[in-house]
């Protein structure tokens, strides 16, 4: 299980799978397959898993492996059990599901591919450093998966007809809710952001879809708080279209998504950090500005008035 600080995993291509009956997820992988130079162990990894339909046991399962993909070639199968939380006999069946023999070829089979080498002369750098790297790799990933940006795209446009726009992140992702929203402000009519949970989180969800509200964007990054899995699934039933921006693919929250952007966290640090979905929060505040024919109008006018205003000393 993740401590309380929370715990992230590579990104992986640039397609768009199906997760479950309910979420389209876009997956990252790296051109020129598992075996390409320079792609992560993660992102082996997410290669890997996507395009299999898993159950939820089983996508907890890759979760967890993706989560610890420097062990993973080298867990046996009850240690991955007792990690991901699950039985012994659900890790065997995890394994055939992605067309394997059982566990042992599995693991055969990421020993196999595991790099011969460090991916980076990790050695060189002190703790700091290497959680610097670590979300430079993320960044690449995050790169990496918008070589097709057909998903953005589609969620910019869902975002920008919906009015008003719900965006909801509590917890550790209310910092990337309450960024998105700041800049959303400029260019959209009306965003509401939703930063608390509890009895408050349904009722505001009500307003927002009585006001008009088509779609609602959701930031979701570990540890994942019940409220946001309880509360997308509320707003899917108030006919909202959820676009949620996860640390992964296979994160709690995808089964209540309609459309799952992942960008991976960095874990070197005491808690996590959170480049890349702050940048793919920005990429789709740019895809946002697309869609919406007055978004350049908005932007000098409210430059205009801050001017007038006096409003910064630059």
């Amino acid at each position: 299980m993740s401590t309380d600080h929370g715990v992230g995993d590579g990104v992986g291509g640039a397609r768009v799978t199906q997760v479950d009956e309910d979420v389209t997820a876009v997956s990252a992988g790296v051109p020129g397959g598992p075996a390409a130079s320079g792609v992560s162990t993660a992102a082996r990894l997410q290669a890997l898993f996507e395009g299999h339909r898993l159950t939820p046991t089983q996508r907890r399962i890759a979760h967890c492996m993706v989560r610890r993909a420097a062990d993973a070639p080298f867990l046996s199968s009850v240690e991955l059990a007792e990690l991901a939380g699950v039985s012994q006999p659900s890790v065997t069946r995890f394994a055939v599901a992605l067309g394997f023999d059982g566990y042992p070829a599995l693991r055969k089979h990421l020993r196999d591919v595991a790099p011969a080498v460090p991916e980076a002369d990790e050695g060189s750098y002190n703790e700091y450093q290497q959680a610097v790297q670590s979300e430079i790799d993320n960044l690449r990933h995050l790169a990496a998966l918008l070589a097709d940006p057909a998903p953005v795209v589609r969620a910019g446009r869902l975002l920008a007809a919906s009015r008003p726009l719900p965006v909801l992140g509590l917890r550790a992702a209310s910092a990337q809710a309450r960024g998105f929203s700041y800049f959303a402000h400029k260019v959209h009519p009306d965003v509401r952001l939703l930063d608390e949970g509890g009895t408050m989180l349904d009722d505001r969800v009500d307003a927002a879809k009585r006001a008009g509200a088509t779609a609602l964007l959701c930031f979701a990054l570990p540890r994942h708080p019940r409220e946001v899995v309880e509360g997308l699934e509320y707003a899917r039933e108030a006919g909202l279209t959820v676009v949620t921006v996860a640390d992964s693919a296979f994160a709690p929250v995808a089964r209540h998504s309609d459309l799952l952007l992942p960008a991976a966290v960095g874990t070197g640090l005491a808690f996590d950090t959170a480049c890349a979905p702050m940048l793919l929060g920005r990429v789709l505040l740019e895809a946002m500005c697309d869609a919406l024919p007055d978004a350049q109008a908005r932007l000098e006018e409210f430059d205009a008035k801050a001017a007038e205003r006096g409003l910064f000393v630059d």
